[in-house]
């Protein structure tokens, strides 16, 4: 679990006399019968990071989409930006002239352009020149990265970035354009950073809250959206959840535990979070895989029991994200053998429709682009394996489809359970058990998983741990190549750890624990150094 950073627990809160960054009361909004915010009321005081939590579906989404105008909210609401009102609604992109800049999950960049580029472009594109001297904007970039020690090129091209450079890069452009939109410096400022993290490593991460430290340091105020507990206990200082469109309270962070958290975003006191499954038969191997090789992959062999769990992890390019893809068909294979439940299949000669059909299912970690048409609705999405069960004599049974869509829908808490709504309308984590029903109503023998509760919060986690825990007491084998580590030890009952496209560690019983499966990734790292050290000077 993170800690609270040194010092940030000690911070003395802003004198009262100070008005707020921003203070937001009374936001109501609807959509057709649908409530999505009720009387909500926020303060982010000048000088701090403030945490915006709750589950997919709660709200969190269309209050920011507010506050970026792509919404109008309903009459009564008033929004103050350090003291002054803001007239609702906003046109889009409007509220960035009186102060408030966003960094969006996909961050809003260019690939194509160079970082001095993507840096200035709106103000490059507001204010016509005749000739731009790219060298002196190179220059303005540069001390722009120094004033928050980071080393980024502004000459490099954006997509040549890491994942954590680009972040970092968008970050500081929104506070650029907030000092360009004071007039003040940031102090005067509102950043929101919506969910900027989930793709990140940890150490990663440390270093974006860094600059968010050194921004919140110049005055500036900052909403931070996440679905990581432990990060908003590492970098807010106080944080607010929302749960079922309403405020269901705002907890002083150094003051609060992650179980406080916890039980505030679902609505009730845990009784204990016990791993999902830990006895898995000590019978004959239902599951076989040999010889894979692709991709990354090189010569791996898993067998797994049924009613088992087995993790997948290690570092970035480690391959073991690939093995859920190689072994369903869905992507090149060289060579490889796999055996299910006693019947023999080569895997190169596999495809996803012949994966289905001998038992085996994937859920994929993109599941907006490669788990689902998000333009059809949610019955169409979730009856797509068993169409071949909804025939009448002349077409599709569309009723009959209806009805199965509402019960699978209310087994696997799909919020809302409505089955003619376009999939793409779904919050992530109920897009994500929305999945989960559609495939395990097949009840296959073998569940291929990918990041399963990536981007998903901590009330639908249960329920995807609850969906996987059923399917396997049914007897099924469970593959789950991750990076949450903390996932892994509550699910896993072994955990493989890969480095070069091999299988170089096997975690069982108490090792399998998020810092012992942590240790050995990055030991993974260390020993293969060591061999190429020894291997130069020899």
């Amino acid at each position: 679990m993170h800690h609270p950073a040194p010092g940030a627990a000690d911070r003395a809160p802003p004198a009262d006399s100070t008005p707020p960054a921003l203070r937001l009361t009374g936001l109501s909004k609807h959509f057709g019968g649908e409530r999505a915010l009720t009387g909500v009321d926020l303060d982010v005081s000048a000088g701090e990071v403030h945490g915006l939590l709750g589950q997919n579906g709660s709200g969190k989404s269309t209050l920011i989409k507010i506050l970026a105008g792509y919404h109008a909210p309903e009459p009564g609401a008033e929004l103050y930006l350090h003291g002054r009102r803001m007239r609702l609604p906003a046109p889009p992109g409007g509220f960035r002239d009186h102060g408030i800049a966003f960094v969006h999950q996909d961050l809003g960049l260019i690939p194509s352009l160079t970082v001095v580029e993507n840096l200035f472009i709106g103000e490059l594109a507001s204010r016509p020149r005749w000739l731009i001297s790219w060298r002196r904007e190179r220059e303005r970039a540069a001390r722009l990265f120094a004033e928050y020690g980071l080393p980024i090129d502004p000459g490099a091209v954006v997509g040549d970035l890491s994942p954590v450079q680009r972040a970092l890069l968008a970050i500081v452009r929104a506070v650029n354009d907030l000092k360009s939109a004071t007039g003040k410096g940031g102090e005067a400022g509102l950043l929101v950073l919506d969910e900027p993290t989930p793709f990140l490593p940890e150490n990663d991460v440390h270093q974006l809250f860094a600059l968010v430290r050194g921004i919140v340091a110049d005055g500036a105020g900052v909403i931070f959206v996440s679905h990581d507990v432990d990060e908003v206990i590492e970098i807010t200082d106080r944080a607010t959840v929302l749960r079922d469109g309403r405020v269901a309270g705002t907890l002083v962070t150094a003051e609060a535990t992650a179980r406080d958290f916890v039980e505030m975003i679902v609505g009730r006191q845990l009784d204990g979070q016990a791993p999902v499954h830990r006895n898995a038969s000590q019978g004959a191997m239902d599951v076989r895989i040999d010889g894979l090789s692709g991709g990354a992959v090189d010569d791996v062999s898993i067998a797994l029991h049924g009613g088992e769990i087995v993790g997948l992890t290690g570092l970035i390019g480690s391959g073991y994200d690939e093995i859920p893809y190689l072994v369903y068909g869905a992507r090149p294979v060289g060579s490889g053998r796999l055996s299910l439940k006693g019947r023999a299949l080569d895997i190169s000669g596999l495809d996803p429709a012949r994966a289905v059909a001998a038992g085996m299912v994937l859920i994929p970690g993109d599941r907006q682009n490669a788990g689902a048409v998000g333009s059809l609705n949610v019955a169409d999405n979730m009856t797509i394996p068993v169409l071949h069960t909804l025939y009448n004599p002349w077409a599709l049974n569309r009723s009959g489809m209806r009805r199965r869509t509402g019960a699978l829908g209310a087994a696997f808490e799909v919020r809302p359970n409505a089955p003619a709504l376009p999939f793409e309308a779904l919050s992530g984590g109920n897009q994500q058990k929305a999945l989960l029903a559609k495939w395990f109503q097949t009840e296959p023998a073998l569940i291929l998983l990918d990041e399963p509760t990536q981007g998903v919060d901590v009330g639908a986690r249960q329920t995807v741990y609850k969906a996987i825990d059923e399917s396997v007491r049914g007897g099924a084998a469970v593959l789950c190549a991750s990076s949450d580590y903390e996932q892994l030890a509550a699910i896993c009952d072994r955990v493989l750890v890969f480095s070069r496209g091999r299988v170089i560690g096997e975690l069982t019983g108490d090792d399998v624990n998020k810092d012992t499966i942590a240790e050995h990734c990055y030991r993974s790292v260390g020993g293969v150094l060591e061999r190429q050290e020894g291997s130069m000077r020899a």
